[in-house]
């Protein structure tokens, strides 16, 4: 043992009573019972330990240590009386001959109680995270994270892949979020960027000779948090093939992801490899969403073309999209619920009807639909008993509002949901394009560096007709694992002609290609081989494998909702001094 101590907090057995050993750990809980006798419960990483006063002397030291000090306990172990048979040491316990503080808690109250920190507010939480690690229940997602890696990173030596890691500071590249930029002290009025993701150095090492590269990769991107992306940083596993097709990349994938579900996941059930295909329209049809959840059993179904002309206003000229149901018993008030539900998440109404005991439509927007009421109901199935809710709009909208729709109703109908499981299938077919939602520009849709479908040919016979740019698909492949983005890939763009072709479809010439992204446009001119490759997301992946809804619970020390990291105080304020010494003059808003 190290530290002096004899044995760990959670090592000993009945086996060792009789023993004089030396413990050491936090003094989780005191709990006097008169006025020489208390149980103390010592923790250390692995365990907690009973330790039971029975002396004038050693309650006068334990009177004087609060809560939460490190303490070393040197005494002998014996067989308990009580025993507990929820603690791993919970057959014996230990007599104390001396107690030592190591290092004093100095606050007599603390900012919440350790085992249960996971019910303080997150902000207190996150600004005492050292206490909050404390917890056994916080810090086992942090030793799964660990172990979770340790696999990755053995799976992918075992299949050849060598770990290369790759630059921080950068050159800004436009890859779809904001940089974090670093002021360069010797180039006045010049910046680093820190890598969205290892990306365009990947690509190089493919062109560089070598085979197969992975890394842990560290990427940074101004982006707002959500409960399953956090602000700032997060880590992938960054990896390429060179002369790989997508199914290279996929299969290798399966091969390494479904073992660690195995062996890591909180549910039993996993999809087996090979993962389900399903093309990106065909997705938003059936599912309404790119990251459908398969663990729910309802479709989309298509109801356009049966409502035009019913006399209901937003049904005309739109996109109408239908999620139904059999069998349904819930009240109005939870129909209201649903609504408000689905306008708060996507900006949109949806309306309804059902179907009473004697097969006619009644209730929601029933009154508009009589003309159409027999071909909604053969269309969709309808009987006794039946619920439709419905989404009516611009395609896109009217898919991802009836997307929200399939989830709610899926998850809080009962039978409709069957959770405890990794329902996992492949994304295919990503459009190549798309229309900016703010822009109203032609834009890439996923990855500027996926090889079209087509190749150059398809660019060629596109070009400047905006429909069939949009109707071009790219190699780009998405992993989903119950609703979530679990990694995301394609099969790279390695020829200079048709790379210069693509970023002109989206305003870019050559020369901006060159200026851009002069290393990789350069080094494709030298003779690049086809290559492909992904990354999943580290942070996704042990959030879904601990059950854990928010991913700030799988990160060490994770910042809040608003980028803020509480305990250390960033982002700060830095002397002027700083400033001058990096060239940067602020113009601040009064």
């Amino acid at each position: 043992m190290t530290q002096s101590r004899t044995n760990t907090c959670g090592e000993l057995r009945l086996a060792d009573a009789g023993k004089t050993v030396t413990l050491v750990g936090w003094l989780e809980n005191i709990r006097e019972v008169g006025s020489n006798f208390a149980f103390l419960v010592l923790r250390d990483y692995y365990g907690v330990t009973q330790i039971v006063v029975e002396t004038e002397e050693i309650m006068r030291t334990v009177k004087s240590i609060n809560k939460e000090s490190t303490v070393s306990v040197t005494g002998t172990v014996r067989e308990r009386e009580s025993k507990n048979p929820k603690m791993a040491t919970g057959e014996i316990e230990v007599v104390p001959q001396s107690i030592t503080v190591l290092g004093k808690c100095r606050h007599n109250q603390l900012p919440f109680e350790i085992n249960k920190s996971r019910e303080a507010d997150e902000n207190t939480r996150l600004k005492y995270r050292f206490l909050d690690l404390r917890n056994p229940a916080v810090k086992s997602n942090i030793i799964l994270r660990c172990q979770v890696v340790a696999e990755l990173r053995r799976l992918m030596t075992e299949k050849g892949f060598l770990e290369i890691t790759t630059p921080i500071l950068t050159a800004s590249s436009p890859e779809g979020a904001r940089d974090y930029l670093v002021p360069a002290r010797n180039h006045p009025g010049k910046f680093y960027a820190l890598p969205q993701a290892p990306q365009q150095f990947k690509q190089l090492l493919m062109t560089s000779g070598f085979d197969k590269y992975f890394q842990i990769a560290p990427c940074f991107r101004d982006e707002d948090a959500r409960a399953d992306r956090t602000p700032g940083e997060f880590y992938q596993l960054d990896m390429e093939m060179a002369f790989a097709t997508q199914e290279d990349v996929l299969s290798t994938l399966e091969d390494v992801l479904v073992p660690v579900f195995q062996k890591f996941g909180k549910y039993e059930r996993v999809s087996a490899a090979p993962f389900r295909h399903i093309p990106f329209n065909e997705a938003m049809e059936r599912y309404g969403s790119d990251k459908p959840d398969l663990r729910i059993d309802l479709e989309i179904q298509d109801i356009s073309e049966l409502v035009q002309g019913c006399g209901f206003g937003p049904f005309e000229g739109a996109t109408v999209k239908a999620v139904a149901v059999d069998d349904f018993t819930q009240a109005r008030k939870w129909i209201d619920k649903l609504l408000v539900d689905v306008e708060v998440q996507t900006g949109n109404k949806a309306c309804w009807v059902r179907v009473d005991e004697n097969g006619n439509l009644t209730g929601g927007i029933s009154k508009f639909l009589g003309t159409c009421g027999d071909a909604l109901k053969e269309k969709l199935s309808l009987k006794p008993g039946s619920f439709v809710c419905m989404a009516a709009g611009k395609k896109a909208a009217a898919q991802k509002t009836a997307g929200v729709i399939r989830t709610l109703m899926g998850k809080r109908i009962p039978g409709h949901f069957d959770e405890e499981q990794y329902a996992l299938c492949w994304i295919v077919d990503f459009p190549m394009y798309e229309m900016g939602e703010e822009s109203g520009e032609l834009e890439f849709c996923h990855n500027p560096f996926s090889m079209p479908q087509g190749g150059l040919q398809a660019l060629e016979e596109a070009e400047g007709n905006i429909e069939k740019l949009l109707a071009i698909n790219a190699n780009q492949y998405d992993l989903v694992c119950n609703g979530y983005e679990s990694a995301s890939g394609a099969v790279r763009n390695h020829d200079p002609e048709i790379m210069v072709k693509a970023f002109q479809q989206v305003g870019l010439g050559e020369e901006d290609v060159k200026a851009k992204f002069p290393a990789m446009y350069n080094a494709f001119t030298y003779g690049a081989p086809p290559h492909a490759g992904a990354a999943p997301g580290v942070d996704r992946l042990v959030m879904l494998l601990t059950g854990e809804e928010s991913i700030r619970e799988v990160i060490t020390f994770p910042m809040n909702k608003n980028a803020q990291d509480l305990m250390m105080g960033a982002p700060t304020t830095v002397d002027q001094s700083q400033l001058d010494t990096v060239h940067i003059a602020l113009a601040m808003e009064e």
